[in-house]
């Protein structure tokens, strides 16, 4: 009984010095006992840096199971809920339309990469040059259409978004805002299985019109400036003008034109977490306002995925490895914060 109370007033003596044992385990794990549900988006290319944020949280001790994959409005509404914790594949301006279901209940912190997620139309580089085409404008001429027909309805076939998606919006007010309807036909079908279609064609000699978005594995598949180029749109016009400023990008690589007119404003990825989590857990906030991922190594993964390699886990794994310096920082900073 002695020696229980001595060890029992070393340890408080201890607590207060800030030396104990157990404030120490606290701090090395912020999140022991506390469990966090991520969610990752429909497109597959947002999955990897997800995955390197799960493991990142799993080394701060909290308990997080793989991600669930959600749609856009389901995942705005379950983290404003609380349902679900967080994601790390917010894309902003473009997801401003979800705003109004998910900011009395959740909210922005940090940014996967910023200003780097680039969004607009490409064909394939030989068609620009064989038909002089740099905009989408020059699709409403015969013989271009002609050429991009691949299922002979007379229009143009483009690879666009699935229903639900962000992208969607805008594309279907371009067809409008640039009365394209009668001239180009939009393939809104699963956009994995439409881009191996339309690499498939294109290896094949065929001319390609599709939309896509970075990162992506179709920029490495299909490299801007060497197989393909973006084309312009023949004015911006978006559902919100508010934007339209963020739609021209200078230096694009790859672009027909310097400044480029993309149409689509340039994006964050940036994360979403639930407000009442991040308030009990400031570790996390300060982990999402610590990491940053390279646009390049997610194009490298995206890449090796399309090719097969959809270990995602064990790629996850060596980037952090890879990176240890810079993640151990990020830790310190997160039970810093703790």
């Amino acid at each position: 009984m002695f020696r229980l109370k001595n060890t029992l007033a070393a340890l408080s003596a201890a607590a207060l010095l800030g030396t104990a044992p157990v404030a120490a385990l606290a701090q090395d794990n912020p999140g022991e006992g506390v469990s966090v549900v991520m969610a990752q988006p429909t497109w597959d290319t947002g999955w990897f840096h997800t995955e390197i944020y799960r493991q990142l949280l799993q080394e701060l001790g909290y308990e997080v199971a793989p991600a669930i994959t959600l749609d856009n409005p389901p995942f705005y509404q379950s983290v404003a809920q609380g349902d679900v914790t967080l994601w790390v594949d917010g894309w902003f301006p473009l997801h401003n339309t979800y705003e109004p279901i998910f900011s009395e209940g959740a909210e922005v912190v940090g940014a996967v990469a910023e200003g780097g997620a680039l969004e607009g139309y490409l064909i394939n580089a030989s068609a620009a040059e064989e038909f002089g085409i740099t905009s989408l404008e020059d699709f409403k001429r015969d013989e271009v259409k002609a050429a991009f027909d691949r299922d002979g309805d007379g229009r143009a076939d483009m690879v666009a978004c699935p229903p639900g998606w962000g992208c969607e919006i805008n594309i279907e007010h371009h067809l409008d805002a640039y009365e394209l309807r009668e001239h180009i036909n939009p393939i809104k079908a699963g956009y994995a299985a439409s881009m191996a279609d339309a690499v498939a064609a294109y290896e094949n000699g065929e001319n390609i019109l599709f939309y896509t978005w970075t990162p992506n594995w179709t920029v490495n598949e299909l490299v801007p400036g060497e197989d393909v180029v973006w084309i312009e749109v023949p004015e911006v016009d978006l559902p919100d003008m508010e934007l339209a400023d963020a739609a021209v990008r200078e230096g694009v690589a790859g672009c027909v034109n310097d400044p480029c007119m993309l149409g689509f404003p340039a994006n964050d990825i940036v994360p979403v977490v639930n407000s009442a989590f991040l308030a009990d857990n400031p570790a996390v906030g300060a982990l999402l306002e610590a990491v940053e991922i390279p646009l390049d190594d997610i194009f490298e993964q995206n890449a090796a995925m399309n090719a097969g390699d959809d270990d995602i886990e064990a790629q996850a794994a060596q980037w952090i490895e890879d990176h240890r310096e810079a993640v151990d920082g990020w830790l310190e900073t997160a039970r810093a914060a703790s």
